[in-house]
Order: structure tokens, then C-alpha cells, then sequence
């Protein structure tokens, strides 16, 4: 419906009211001026916002964070925070075992070269292969919760290989088997989070998943820094057998927490999918607002006939214009995330090594850069729900080569003084900037690796969406674990000046194709993609004035 209205001026504006559930958005088509607020009455306060539908019913939703039942989609999220636990403790395990003397005396691998390089990328093979069997899992009879319990399973009996391992084989067959487990795992478990969590809280969740690379590499320093005082093989077993720790609470926990609504959807279930939303999301309430917009979005996106029914097509990542845009947010996110100087942290102790730390300080600098990683990364957490995604990679990206270029030229120092000469403040230099630079990093890339390609893609393409995700993480830490320590045997600091020109170079194609995905639903995102320019239409913002009782007005866009 629609009437006119007389503003001060005396001018007519015309105001299209659409109703969502129990409550109106009403738009002012020929408003474009803050002052043309002074139309609707009551206005509390103006805000910027990217959908009036989703701001409607955000205002108007009373969805409290202490209540049970947010208490269970809290469980939900931290039970998903060990999936990616499980990835985040290899990173800080392997950098500390291969400095470990009765680890090199059982296998003779060296710590840097070719053999190491062997042992470290094994793990992004199995990666590669996990994630073709982890798509049609998580799409599959079992749903999203038979993805995490599958890939839980497969890192126990990897954990198990590897741990009792007695030769070079085995250790190696292990080390397989583990990346092949957790590319299950969080294929899965990164598409359950999103898809559970209200739209109004998904960048904190879904950001906090992705910390959980934190909750697994912190304790793996930390075990390591003490079983490394251990006089025997049980330095580097104990902490092997430790890892799969997060995947047994996964084993455990998963089948009591409730299935993805999206994922019920596209089964066909609809009713129980409505009955998740009013429950979670709308706290009991069926004409909840958010419950009403989500419902109506998942009845027009959700295909009960999609690709996820065909564990072999994929064609839909790609046979459209949006399925297209979606796909290359996938890969730029998968490249970037991955090859951004972050993989320098599978061979911390050889960094902290080559300007002048001893053994015991390398172990205690690689769990401090642990720690305050984390920190980096949970302030990035914090202001998900607010802080736009562009932004946050295009000038967290340029930092992170100003960051390193910084080190390596620290470093550079350090190489050109004599043995006898070494000023130890210069090689402190050094370690701070790549201090700063894991910070930096963290902030940026961490809650939006997870958190960008699952909100990017549909429901019915999320699942193998994210196992081609997978699939190009582990070729490109393939790269970073098996040429990074050859790299580092042959040119040392040098290899760090390749990151500082990629980094430039990420940073300028994240400002020309980096698409905005803050501030709407998942499904709204559809609009966006589907536009001619989606990084323009992406950037379009809405002028929306919030009245005394809660109505929303939009005022005029741009």
C-alpha cells in the first residue's frame, strides 16, 4: 500500500509501507536528504544501514543472549570452536616438535630442507583429498552434524597412527590422516555455525569459530614447552596423543545439539526449520520478526531440488553470474587467507633461531605469539557485527606488509653484523614487528576466514562450497609447508620479502573486487550478487530513521 505526504516545504513525497509479519517498513522514494526526515514523525534517531527489512526487524526482535535457549546456540558455536580447535593445534605442534631433540634422533628429518618440508605439507594433502567426501557428507542424510562427527573420527585414528608411530612411514600416513579428518571437520563445521546463528549475532559467532585456531595452537605451545623437558620419546608423543582431545568432546556432543535450520530447509523439513527459528531466534515468539523475514527468505532461496541433493554436481558454484561472484569471494578468500605471511608460523622456532634466540627462548616466543595472536584475533571478533569486511582486508592486508617489510629489514640487519658483533636490540626488532604482523593478521584475516565464505555462498552450494575452499587452503599451505622450509634453508630472511609484495598486491584486489557482506542476511546477499557490479551494489547504504516506537522509515539511499 501507499499514500502521500505533505512535508514542510510543502512538497509530496510518496511512501510505500511493506509489511513483514507483525510490523511496516515504510520507504520515502523521493527522499534523499537527512533533512527530509522531518516527514515521518516521532523520529528518535537516523542510521546508516544496508537493509531496511533486516533493520526493521532487528529493532524490533527481542532476542536476548541470556536465555536458555541462547545458551544452547551458544553450545552449538563453541562445540563448532573445537572443530577448528583441531586445526589450530597442528600449527603451533609441528613448529615445536621439530625443534625437539629426541623427535629429529627418531626420524632424522632435519629442521629445515626437503624431508621436513615432506612431513609438514603431508598433512595439506590429506586436506586436499578430505574435502571431495566432506561436501557430499555435510549435504548428505546426516546433515551438517554427520560432517563434524565423521571428520572427529578420522583425526582420533590419525592421532592414534601418528602417536605410536615407530618409523618414517607411519609418522607420515598419520600426519596424512589428520589433515584429511580436520578438512571434514571444518567443512562442516564452519556451514553449521553460520547457518545456526541469529543474522543480528553472525559475525561474532561465526568470527569466533575461526578463534578456534587459537584455542588448539596456544595449549599445543604450551604442552609442547613441557613435554620438551622430557627425557624421552613421550616430548613429542604426548603431545600427538593430545590432539585429538577437542575431536573426542566433538564425538560426544554433536548429536545433542539441534540441525541447521538452512539444512532442514533444503531437506524439505520446513516445519522443523520454522520450529529452530521461532525457537532460537525469535525466543519462543513464531511472529518474532527476524522469524518472520528468515522464513520468508528461506521459502524464496532454499531449493529442496539443488545441487547439495547430487553429491556430484557442482555446477552450481559457477553456471550463473551470482554463483560465479560467489565462488571468486571463495578463492580470493582461500588464497589470501592463506598465503598472506601466515604461513611463516609453521617454522616460528627457525624464525626466533635466526636472529639469536636459544632453544628454551624459541619455545617461550612461540607461545607468546600465540597469545597475543588471540588477542589480535578476538578484538577482530568483538567488532565483527559492525565493522565492514572490505575495510578490515584491504587495510589489514596493507598493514601485514608494512608489518613484515619492517622484519625483514630488521632481519637484514641482523644477517650483515659479524657473529661477534650482534646487536641483540635489532634482532628484538625483528621479532617485535613479527609480533605485530600475527597480531595484525588475526585481527583481519581470522574471523573472516571462516566466517566470509560460508555467508557468501547459498545453503545448497555452502557445503561444497566450503570443501573447494578447502581444497584451495590446503594446495596453497601445501606451498607454504613444503617450500617454506626450503625457502628458509636457502634464502633465510629473503623468502619474507616475497609476502611483502603479495600482501601490496591483495590489498589493491581486495579494494577492486572485495564484495560488503556486513549488515544483511544471508539471504539478502542474493540482491548483491546478482547485481551487475556487486562490489558497487554491496557499498550502497540506506538513510533509515528509527521512530520512538520501534517503526523504522527509510529516508533515502546511496
Amino acid at each position: 500500500m501507499s499514500h502521500s505526504s505533505d512535508n514542510e516545504k510543502g512538497s509530496v513525497q510518496e511512501i510505500e509501507q511493506v509489511r513483514i509479519g507483525d510490523f511496516v517498513v515504510e520507504k520515502v522514494h523521493d527522499a534523499s536528504q537527512l533533512k527530509d526526515v522531518k516527514v515521518v514523525e516521532n523520529v528518535q534517531n537516523v542510521e546508516f544501514i544496508s537493509k531496511a527489512a533486516f533493520a526493521a526487524a532487528v529493532k524490533q526482535s527481542n532476542l536476548s543472549p541470556w536465555t536458555a535457549r541462547s545458551f544452547t546456540l551458544f553450545c552449538c558455536m563453541f562445540i563448532s570452536f573445537l572443530c577448528s580447535c583441531a586445526n589450530g593445534y597442528d600449527g603451533s605442534l609441528m613448529t615445536a616438535i621439530n625443534a625437539m631433540p629426541y623427535y629429529q634422533a627418531k626420524f632424522n628429518p632435519g629442521t629445515l630442507g626437503s624431508s621436513t618440508g615432506l612431513i609438514f605439507s603431508i598433512y595439506t594433502v590429506g586436506g586436499i583429498v578430505g574435502p571431495w567426501v566432506a561436501g557430499p557428507i555435510a549435504d548428505g542424510r546426516f546433515g551438517r552434524r554427520g560432517g563434524m562427527f565423521a571428520g572427529a573420527i578420522i583425526i582420533c585414528i590419525g592421532s592414534a597412527v601418528i602417536a605410536s608411530s615407530n618409523t618414517m612411514h607411519q609418522f607420515i600416513g598419520g600426519r596424512f590422516l589428520l589433515g584429511f579428518g580436520v578438512s571434514v571437520l571444518t567443512t562442516s563445521a564452519p556451514s553449521y555455525c553460520v547457518e545456526i546463528c541469529p543474522p543480528q549475532w553472525r559475525g561474532r559467532m561465526t568470527g569466533f569459530y575461526n578463534c578456534g585456531w587459537f584455542g588448539g595452537s596456544i595449549p599445543a605451545a604450551a604442552i609442547t614447552l613441557g613435554t620438551a623437558k622430557i627425557k624421552s620419546d613421550l616430548s613429542w608423543r604426548l603431545p600427538l596423543i593430545f590432539q585429538c582431545g577437542p575431536s573426542v568432546v566433538v564425538i560426544f556432543a554433536v548429536w545433542f545439539l539441534p540441525e541447521s535450520p538452512r539444512w532442514l530447509m533444503a531437506a524439505g523439513r520446513d516445519q522443523e526449520a520454522r520450529d529452530f527459528l521461532t525457537k532460537y531466534h525469535g525466543s519462543g515468539n513464531p511472529n518474532d520478526p527476524v522469524v518472520e523475514l528468515e522464513y520468508i527468505e528461506f521459502k524464496e532461496n532454499i531449493a529442496i531440488d539443488g545441487a547439495d541433493k547430487r553429491w556430484w554436481d557442482y555446477s552450481e558454484l559457477f553456471k550463473t553470474h551470482s554463483a560465479r561472484w560467489r565462488s571468486f569471494m571463495v578463492l580470493l578468500m582461500g588464497v589470501f587467507g592463506q598465503f598472506s605471511g601466515n604461513g611463516l608460523g609453521y617454522f616460528n622456532t627457525e624464525i626466533y633461531k635466526a636472529v639469536g634466540y636459544g632453544t628454551q627462548q624459541q619455545f617461550d616466543l612461540n607461545l607468546a605469539n600465540s597469545i597475543t595472536s588471540a588477542i589480535g584475533a578476538g578484538t577482530g571478533v568483538a567488532l565483527a557485527d559492525r565493522m565492514p569486511r572490505r575495510g578490515a582486508l584491504i587495510w589489514g592486508t596493507f598493514a601485514s606488509a608494512l608489518m613484515l617489510a619492517a622484519n625483514a629489514g630488521f632481519s637484514a640487519k641482523w644477517a650483515e653484523m659479524p657473529d661477534d658483533a650482534k646487536n641483540l636490540n635489532i634482532g628484538r626488532g625483528a621479532v617485535a614487528f613479527y609480533f605485530l604482523f600475527n597480531i595484525v593478521y588475526s585481527f583481519a584475516y581470522t574471523p573472516l576466514q571462516a566466517l566470509y565464505p560460508v555467508e557468501v555462498l547459498q545453503t545448497t552450494t555452502r557445503a561444497k562450497g566450503m570443501a573447494m575452499y578447502a581444497v584451495v587452503v590446503s594446495l596453497v599451505g601445501f606451498i607454504n609447508t613444503y617450500a617454506g622450509p626450503i625457502a628458509l634453508a636457502n634464502i633465510g630472511y629473503k623468502y619474507v620479502y616475497i609476502f611483502v609484495g603479495w600482501d601490496l598486491i591483495e590489498s589493491v584486489l581486495w579494494y577492486l573486487f572485495g564484495v560488503e557482506t556486513v549488515g544483511r542476511t544471508l539471504e539478502e546477499l542474493e540482491d548483491i550478487f546478482a547485481a551487475p557490479n556487486p562490489v558497487k551494489e554491496s557499498k550502497r547504504v540506506h538513510t533509515v530513521a528509527v521512530k520512538k516506537d520501534g517503526g523504522v522509515v527509510v529516508v533515502g539511499e546511496f
